[in-house]
């Protein structure tokens, strides 16, 4: 029996140590790569060690192309629609797992309903409402519109995280003499806190990584870094060492943001689990 499970955790094990090797060794492939000349980048086999080099970023950051107004309006995009997104999911998902009303769950399914749809489904309305609104390639539009796509979520995550929550703890808490929104801000944001932050953090990637939403509700002045990205590849060629440096900055963020909040997100969305 004890070599059996010897046997079976060896296999997981390994089992791990490949699915860990299959989604790292591509990032680490891309980052080494950024570092490299171009003649360096396609050595077979690829070279570990060597003189490191930063004139991609260099030029990306400094020289005379608009890198750093792309850089710059995905970072305004994604945290005004992740705040957004979090001010109205944490008040709408708390009114959910409180609401007690006869629908309840039919609105909480219509709300994610709303989640499953194609993003092709969603793009041709919401064009022709910003086209009215003069709000396609503006920053406002693209923020309305990834708005639109990660709120849902945003609600629906909230309401199962709020509901994991004993309602004793505000009750304990209006005995005391907190008021309904007190005993909320006091009592129930902190301890649902961890989900807060696996939202937070799931809205912020969706909005960061997006591509086909600013593709479509961008400007000249409004594009985002997975537009810069894309604008890589021309019909003479891809400029590799850009594409590498340009992956680079789009995973570091998120990378070093999951690893900041990696306890929180385990806790978030693990909360319930037990029950």
């Amino acid at each position: 029996m004890q070599h059996r499970q010897k046997l079976l955790h060896a296999v997981l094990y390994a089992l791990m140590t490949l699915s860990l090797l299959w989604a790292l060794v591509p990032i680490l492939h891309m980052i080494l790569s950024s570092m490299k000349t171009q003649v360096n980048m396609f050595e077979m086999p690829p070279r570990l060690f060597f003189t490191p080099t930063f004139d991609v970023y260099e030029e990306m950051f400094f020289g005379r192309g608009d890198f750093p107004q792309f850089l710059r309006n995905s970072l305004v995009v994604s945290v005004v629609t992740t705040a957004l997104c979090l001010l109205l999911g944490v008040m709408g998902g708390f009114g959910l797992a409180r609401g007690n009303f006869r629908w309840e769950k039919d609105v909480s399914f219509w709300v994610i309903s709303t989640r499953m749809a194609p993003i092709p489904a969603v793009i041709l309305p919401l064009y022709l409402i910003f086209s009215k609104l003069n709000l396609i390639g503006t920053t406002t539009g693209l923020v309305l519109a990834y708005t639109t796509f990660n709120l849902p979520f945003a609600l629906w995550m909230m309401s199962t995280f709020f509901k994991d929550v004993p309602p004793d703890l505000e009750e304990a808490a209006m005995i005391d003499g907190c008021g309904k929104f007190r005993a909320f801000w006091r009592v129930v944001v902190p301890t649902a806190a961890p989900g807060i932050v696996a939202t937070a953090v799931l809205c912020l990637m969706f909005s960061w990584n997006d591509y086909l939403f600013a593709s479509i509700f961008t400007g000249r002045g409004t594009q985002t870094v997975p537009i810069a990205a894309s604008l890589l590849v021309s019909q003479s060629g891809i400029k590799w060492g850009q594409a590498m440096a340009t992956g680079t900055v789009i995973i570091m963020p998120m990378l070093i943001c999951g690893l900041l909040v990696r306890k929180y997100m385990v806790r978030g969305l693990s909360m319930g689990a037990v029950k």
